[in-house]
């Protein structure tokens, strides 16, 4: 049996390697260090992609092959399969087990599992990683053999799921927090350039942004961007003096 505390030491050292190389801030780099230490330390995988549903919008990442990719979006697409049962109703340790998607099991989410053999793949383990705020994340890993998941398999990939999950939560909350601070930055020198364009206050400013946003029904960022695009090529247009 697979001990938890090599599962916990594989992350700790890829959550340390981000560090060290100041990678941490990308989510593609943190994905693909959980996709590849999922498919090596849980008994049974050959493969393995994880999927991310965003307010609505679902997405594949880091598929360890191409029809990883092709299968997990097919879910999406059908609104049934492991990964969706797992992101929207896992059992209470978070894993969704397809035992044989060839047998009876396949009628569970029987177009897709029709479409998963075809592809090779009889087994599939699905692992939620992370229910918050309009956003969904599994970790999906196929076998090519019916039965390949045991129970060391399912209990190791739900413990994958908690450190994971906690891994790519804090990613997450980094590059929101990045973006955040880049959104204020834009809208500061946006600002700079009405109050330096029309002799109007730092809140006036903020409010003639506002304005535009609600005038075209665009994000505060947006507008404050297209303010700092259209300054610069008035600059840029302009004859330099002597």
């Amino acid at each position: 049996m697979l001990p938890a505390d090599d599962l916990v030491t594989s992350l700790r050292r890829a959550a340390g390697e981000l560090v060290r190389r100041r990678t941490f801030r990308d989510l593609d780099a943190t994905l693909a260090h959980i996709v590849a230490a999922a498919v090596q330390l849980v008994p049974g995988a050959d493969a393995g992609g994880i999927s991310m549903n965003d307010h609505g919008q679902v997405t594949s990442r880091n598929p360890t092959a191409p029809v990883v990719t092709r299968l997990d979006e097919l879910q999406s697409e059908l609104g049934e399969g492991p990964c969706i049962s797992a992101m929207e109703e896992p059992a209470d340790d978070g894993v969704v087990l397809a035992e044989d998607l060839a047998g009876v099991e396949g009628r569970r989410w029987p177009r897709f599992a029709a479409e998963a053999v075809a592809a090779g793949y009889r087994s599939m383990l699905s692992t939620q990683l992370l229910a918050a705020d309009g956003f969904r994340a599994a970790l999906n890993l196929y076998a090519s053999r019916p039965h390949a998941f045991g129970e060391e398999a399912r209990r190791t990939a739900a413990l994958f799921g908690v450190e994971a999950g906690a891994l790519l939560y804090g990613c997450r909350q980094v590059s929101q927090l990045e973006h955040a601070l880049q959104s204020r930055d834009v809208i500061g020198q946006a600002k700079g350039v009405l109050i330096e364009r029309y002799g109007v206050d730092d809140l006036e400013a903020f409010q003639m942004l506002v304005r535009a946003s609600q005038d075209t029904n665009m994000k505060l960022v947006k507008v404050a961007e297209w303010l700092q695009s259209e300054t610069l090529e008035k600059h840029a247009g302009r004859p330099s003096d002597g």
